[in-house]
């Protein structure tokens, strides 16, 4: 699936998308397991929705990034979430 093949998203879920992209510690493997879009999907969909400036700054960003892509993070870490945190919920965080 790619962002051309005209899979519409609710704006709370792209502002999610995007929020997700944005974190330093959530891997594309976490989007994609959420709302089914690899990561040249995301890429798409953030040129999109961004400012140019901004998708600039965030692909920059997101290629000195270590922990976005699964393959780069440091051993041991496999999971999505912190262990404190319960569950993901129509994405939303459930609180302690």
């Amino acid at each position: 699936m790619n962002v051309s093949s005209k899979k519409e998203f609710a704006e709370i879920e792209i502002d999610r998308i995007i929020e997700m992209a944005w974190e330093d510690r959530t891997p594309f493997d976490a989007i994609k397991f959420q709302f089914g879009l690899r990561e040249a999907d995301v890429k798409a969909l953030m040129k999109k929705e961004l400012k140019f400036s901004s998708y600039k700054l965030w692909r920059k960003r997101v290629e000195n990034c270590n922990t976005k892509h699964s393959a780069k993070r440091v051993e041991g870490i496999d999971r999505f979430k912190c262990k404190l945190q319960r569950a993901i919920t129509n994405n939303k965080i459930s609180k302690r």
